[in-house]
């Protein structure tokens, strides 16, 4: 029977995942703790509790490098901590100090990368981190969504990428089952999915972008995905897995039944 083999969320958008034994998914909308927070550029055309796109803050798509950072949240004392090849970058709270700390270690770590988007953009500084570490804002659109796709899927791709360790952290997606045939769960947009005792409403296949040409441990873009996923399936737009929502939200755990309504 299909089955969740592995759970993640993403407390900073754009930065690297925490590996869950179960995730909460909030009614209506996202993965609780999940793009709670942002490293966001001065000249973002956005309120720091709105909704903006990925590309006015620092985030993979612009920034690969990140991928080399190690991020972990601690939700009940509001703490992140970044580390760097194991030496720790930074370690602070939601304060404005502590805020102000962890900016300035992103800023001068972001400028040391070469592929950068701050050189020469001085509009964009000083970061601010936004978010107030408990409520899903960042996703890649404002209404946010749980993301999925199967390792048949992702086995699939390894072999049009000629990759046979095809990372999934690639893709950045929230839940990961196996048991399904390859690219399976993109016969269940328009249909209802029920994980566990979660039923979700499948809405779309997850159109990719520059992200996921970055290697996810060592932040070279060492992979054409988009082009890879166009011409490998004939696909109109490069996709690799859905987006869903829950009306009523619910608990999921690693191990629970996948049943396509």
């Amino acid at each position: 029977m299909p089955h969740v083999v592995a759970l993640y969320r993403y407390p900073v958008k754009g930065f690297t995942p925490q590996a869950c034994d179960h995730i909460s998914v909030l009614p209506g909308g996202c993965v609780a703790g999940d793009r709670v927070l942002n490293f966001r550029f001065a000249d973002a055309p956005a309120g720091d509790t709105e909704w903006c796109r990925k590309q006015n803050g620092v985030v993979l798509v612009n920034t690969p490098g990140l991928a080399r950072l190690l991020v972990a949240f601690d939700e009940r004392a509001q703490r992140l901590k970044i580390s760097y090849e194991n030496q720790l970058l930074a370690e602070a709270d939601l304060s404005e100090p502590g805020r102000q700390q962890l900016v300035d270690a992103i800023t001068g770590y972001v400028l040391s990368l070469e592929e950068n988007p701050l050189q020469g953009q001085p509009a964009r500084l000083p970061l601010k981190l936004v978010g107030d570490g408990a409520t899903p804002r960042y996703q890649d659109n404002a209404q946010g969504m749980v993301t999925l796709h199967s390792r048949e899927s992702l086995a699939s791709a390894a072999v049009a990428f000629n990759d046979a360790n095809l990372d999934e952290a690639r893709f950045r997606h929230n839940i990961v089952i196996e048991g399904v045939p390859a690219w399976e769960e993109q016969a269940w947009i328009g249909r209802k999915l029920r994980i566990g005792q979660v039923e979700f409403e499948v809405l779309k296949g997850e159109v990719r972008c520059l992200a996921t040409h970055a290697n996810p441990r060592t932040g070279e873009r060492d992979l054409q995905v988009m082009q890879t996923l166009l011409k490998a399936f004939a696909q109109q737009q490069p996709t690799f897995g859905i987006g869903m929502l829950s009306g009523a939200g619910g608990e999921i755990r690693v191990g629970d039944a996948v049943v396509p309504l």
